[in-house]
């Protein structure tokens, strides 16, 4: 029996959606690598409990850090953007979460800049804070151990291809450290938003939105770039085809990201029918109600969304691009 629901929220299922394509659904993923790494600063005195955590996020951290802070008897105090809605702002402030909102911003890559000075300005007056740097820190990596574990069963033997978004790193690049380390036929496919930094895309705007929670305009520097064998960078309005025809093909009501990697899950398992592929669904759609599933007679056609396929990032073009990565180093980015 679980002893805080933060542990039932952050089990995910396993969906065979046919007889070679499998979705990991969480209810909210984050809440895996929050749970993880609060308990290991707890175990190693890093921190004790009734400290204050501190973190910047745009919504599902927030949300993760605060049930973990709850679980394990600490303080939460989040930097938000203005993606935090009304629901968590309610639950935040339940729990006793601080919650900082920063001012309304057009450009994304402003408003993770000043997110990141607010949290340099909160602990030059508040030392005593810890700062979990969620985009930053290996720390976020352990809790998806239990998850690779739960994976490795349900699959089976023969080749398998996770296909998540990148965002911080501490999902794909988890699973696939640990699925790796006893299966040496692991494929790790990263899904990317126009725009963003992580693999170089910075320079090719999707006039819609960079998808929150798979990309990021400023450098991350918990991302192991040669963990990945390829990369697929996809729009909002083809991630918004791939949420909706999951939700009508297979009834995963799911995020906006989910839908991009269902859409990069697919092409993968129509290149390799051998090969199993698991796609990850890191959260559930009621944040894109109307953003994505009230335009779903604007969904393009599924099965006419073909990924142009390029040999260098000055070849990428919207709506989607995939390039052959080949586990090569990158540019690694600086700490923020």
């Amino acid at each position: 029996m679980d002893q805080h629901i933060a542990e039932a929220i952050g089990r995910p299922d396993l969906i065979r959606l046919d007889d070679r394509l499998v979705c990991l659904r969480f209810e909210t993923m984050k809440v895996v690598s929050a749970l993880a790494a609060v308990r290991h600063l707890l175990d190693t005195g890093v921190v004790r409990p009734g400290d204050t955590l501190l973190d910047s996020s745009s919504g599902i951290y927030a949300y993760a850090l605060a049930l973990a802070c709850h679980r394990h008897g600490m303080r939460c105090h989040i930097v938000g953007s203005t993606t935090v809605d009304r629901t968590l702002c309610a639950q935040l402030a339940v729990f006793g979460a601080t919650l900082e909102r920063m001012e309304p911003c057009d450009d994304l890559k402003l408003d993770q800049k000043r997110r990141v000075e607010r949290i340099h300005e909160i602990l030059a007056e508040h030392p005593e804070y810890h700062w979990m740097r969620q985009y930053h820190d290996d720390i976020h990596y352990l809790g998806y151990r239990a998850v690779a574990e739960r994976i490795r069963p349900a699959v089976g033997g023969g080749g398998l291809t996770l296909v998540g978004g990148v965002g911080s790193g501490a999902s794909t690049g988890a699973l696939a450290r640990y699925l790796r380390e006893d299966r040496a036929d692991v494929e790790l496919v990263g899904v990317q938003p126009f725009g963003s930094v992580t693999f170089g895309a910075g320079h090719v705007a999707d006039p819609e939105i960079i998808i929150a929670g798979i990309g990021s305009s400023i450098p991350f520097g918990n991302v192991s770039h040669a963990s990945y064998d390829t990369l697929h960078w996809i729009s909002f309005d083809a991630a918004l085809s791939g949420s909706v025809d999951l939700l009508r093909r297979h009834a995963v009501f799911a995020g906006l990201s989910t839908g991009a990697g269902y859409l990069a899950a697919r092409w993968e398992r129509a290149r390799a029918p051998e090969r199993t592929v698991l796609f990850i669904a890191a959260d559930t759609g009621h944040r894109y109600v109307d953003s994505v599933y009230a335009r779903h007679h604007e969904a393009a056609p599924f099965d006419s969304l073909i990924p142009r396929q390029v040999t260098n990032r000055a070849e990428l073009a919207l709506p989607w691009s995939r390039m052959d990565w080949n586990r090569a180093l990158g540019e690694v980015p600086p700490y923020a």
